[in-house]
């Protein structure tokens, strides 16, 4: 932390407004905070709490219609009164911007060094010579290998976290006196996620910058944060150190967040503890505080006015100026309890209804073996020719037993979603490998017996939006794979009962999926999936679009229905701590094969490939004690093409453990693919030097 305690950016009573038909919509309320240089501000709340309207209202990119009153200082110097013309000036120069989607922040058509360049040689007199040199600078600042030829990349060249870091280079081009990154993280696999916190926290030591950091991850707001500032209907309802908030929130809607999150380092025993309700919409909000019909503990003084934002009293009559909460019970609570009761208690394990079977006796729902899907890569525009093969699975097996969820974790490109597409198309195209289905070898049936065989797998996808058909009713999206099977009974009764299976209001079928939250609008997805009475769910991602307070109890929905119906599930998400929550077993994929595969809190608590302990290493943990002495394994660069040639093991170009075994072992590792060998009970591992990598 600096010495100088002096804010560069002071925000005081922030309000904006935007105009509607249903009313003024109130985004933010009165925001107030002081940044200090070379320390981070951690934003947190659900969606639609005013975290990024207030750091767009900060750069002046708010639309013409938005009203903006208070005051912004950057430095002592009013930025609320200036025209666009002024902030121009300002942006890029002083106050840099990290998006959440790199892709669409840079231009297609141009070369990321040009890009650079139009970046400095907007804010200085500075020819194109100097400005590319600087721009290559700035590449290898933020770790982009060969940075002298990479500057004349295209955008769609690099992959994701590089893109983002491409990004990052722009942002600090100009030693800005505050870094504003808005979920800069949010889309990237945990691996590529912690390389570029380190980028970014290396760009802040270099120019010593503040940095806003805009996220709705806890466990990046521990890693990252020396402040936070929690928002819930636009306005911050509890602000403190990392330290401070994350051992002792005063607030029930922080406890709430925290109580909410699944974590990597526990074994999911435990249902998750959600918050009920869903957050207002901040249109007319009635009086009193708005989190009170949502909160365990309100009472009716609570809905007489809201609460200010207001020190802790510690007392003896002194009071935590650091510690501010927005609660008129704040000095009741303790340690996530009020006067030592749970605020938020633990909801009881769902009974299994396969309780005291053992895995072995279960049936197989389903089994994958020896599964390859390759794709042709073709060059030429009207005379196609074969130049190489995209291995995008490449020789898995696995079984799926009644009532067991297994999980398939991997960078983006590894071969997870093919997998789920071979396995819900049924194997048809597939390159090799048999898929058997209930008992029955699908490639063998019949295309009437194949439509038959659907109605015992379905499928939960990512976007609940885009998944469901905005013009047709809930109860016509639910009851339209009922008529496709020939549902025999009641067909309004069913889906009636579906709907309440997954805990929506029966009463709301004649409702059109725009009407719904994005919880319930995956709740209306999984009822749809569950129509047929499958034996096995496909899901993907289901829960990475949802708030986490939304998200533990679609999770506990998920575990509850598997328990309750005997269900099998595949699950396939990027957030490695929901997986170790709801799963069972737990199989790792890098670059269209099982690296590791076993018991999920063998996997967890003893991961031995060391592809598997840098995915474990780079997990966030909402806890800022661990998270900021934690020691990462790194992995340099990418995950490689599908399409590369690699002869022996295909992890071995960026494998830690490969650069540190003597020439005539790593030999092996270049000439030889490992196979999956036991390494202890329902423990599986792909790599030659098992022993030798517990010393990573």
């Amino acid at each position: 932390m600096t010495n100088n305690v002096t804010p560069v950016l002071s925000v005081r009573d922030l309000t904006v407004s935007f105009p509607s038909e249903a009313g003024r919509v109130d985004a933010v309320r009165g925001v107030n905070f002081d940044l200090l240089p070379g320390r981070s501000l951690g934003i947190v709340g659900e969606s639609g709490s005013g975290k990024s309207v207030s750091s767009m209202a900060i750069m002046g990119l708010l639309p013409e219609s938005a009203k903006i009153n208070g005051s912004v200082k950057l430095s002592g110097e009013e930025l609320l009164n200036k025209s666009d013309r002024e902030m121009s000036k300002i942006r890029g120069r002083e106050i840099g911007m990290i998006f959440q989607d790199p892709l669409s922040s840079l231009t297609p058509v141009f070369s990321v060094g040009d890009q650079i360049v139009e970046a400095l040689q907007c804010h200085q007199d500075i020819s194109y010579e100097k400005a590319i040199k600087r721009a290559v600078e700035l590449l290898d600042l933020v770790g982009i290998p060969n940075p002298d030829k990479r500057v004349k990349s295209f955008p769609h060249e690099f992959s994701g976290g590089m893109r983002q870091r491409v990004v990052i280079a722009m942002a600090v081009a100009h030693n800005p006196k505050v870094i504003i990154a808005d979920e800069p993280t949010t889309a990237l696999d945990v691996t590529i996620q912690a390389q570029i916190l380190d980028v970014l926290k290396t760009a802040q030591r270099e120019t010593n910058s503040a940095v806003i950091m805009i996220t709705h991850d806890m466990g990046v707001v521990a890693n990252a944060a020396d402040d936070v500032l929690v928002m819930y209907a636009g306005k911050p309802v509890e602000q403190a150190n990392v330290y401070e908030l994350f051992d002792s929130p005063r607030m029930p809607y922080t406890i709430g967040l925290l109580s909410a999150i699944p974590r990597s380092d526990q074994p999911g025993e435990e249902p998750l503890i959600p918050i009920e309700g869903n957050p207002p919409t901040v249109i007319n909000l009635p009086p009193g505080c708005p989190f009170a019909p949502r909160c365990p503990i309100a009472t009716e003084e609570c809905n007489v006015a809201e609460p200010d934002l207001l020190p802790i009293d510690t007392g003896h009559g002194e009071r935590s100026i650091g510690h501010r909460a927005a609660c008129i019970r704040k000095e009741h609570i303790f340690r996530k309890q009020l006067d030592g009761v749970d605020m938020y208690p633990t909801p009881p394990k769902p009974k299994e209804m396969l309780a005291g079977i053992p895995r072995e006796k279960r049936e197989i729902a389903l089994q994958v073996d020896d599964l390859h899907k390759h794709f042709p890569l073709l060059k030429g525009a009207i005379m196609k020719r074969r130049v190489g093969t995209v291995r995008a699975v490449n020789g898995i097996d696995f079984e799926l037993r009644q009532g067991e969820t297994l999980s398939i974790v991997g960078e983006s490109g590894c071969g997870k979603t093919t997998t789920l597409l071979q396995i819900m198309d049924l194997g048809v195209e597939l390159t090799q490998g048999s898929i058997n289905l209930t008992g029955e070898d699908v490639s063998k049936m019949t295309r009437r017996q194949r439509r038959e065989a659907r109605r015992n797998i379905q499928m939960v996808f990512q976007d609940p939006m885009g998944a469901l058909d905005p013009r047709m009713t809930v109860f016509d999206i639910i009851a339209e794979p009922l008529q496709s099977f020939g549902y025999d009974g009641s067909i309004d009764e069913r889906v009636h009962e579906l709907m309440k299976t997954v805990g929506l209001d029966p009463s709301h079928v004649d409702r059109f999926p725009g009407a719904f939250s994005g919880g319930q609008r995956q709740r209306i997805g999984f009822a749809r999936a569950l129509a047929s009475n499958p034996a096995v769910v496909v899901l993907d991602e289901p829960v990475s679009a949802l708030d986490v307070s939304i998200q533990a109890g679609m999770i506990n929905l998920l575990d509850e229905l598997r328990a309750k119906l005997g269900l099998s599930y595949v699950f396939v998400a990027h957030d490695l701590s929901v997986v170790r929550h709801i799963s069972h077993r737990v199989a790792v994929m890098y670059l269209g094969r099982f690296v590791e595969i076993g018991e999920v809190d063998e996997l967890f608590d003893n991961p031995k490939h060391p592809y598997t302990k840098a995915l474990l290493s780079a997990i966030p943990i909402p806890d800022p004690q661990l998270e900021k002495t934690r020691n990462r394994i790194t992995l340099d660069g990418d995950l490689p093409g599908p399409a590369d040639e690699i002869s022996g093991c295909s992890f071995q170009t960026r494998c830690p453990l490969f650069k540190m075994l003597p020439e005539d072992r790593q030999s092996r590792c270049t000439s030889t693919a490992p196979q999956l060998v036991s390494s202890g009970i329902d423990h599986q591992v792909a790599c030659h030097w098992v022993e030798e990598s517990a010393k990573l």
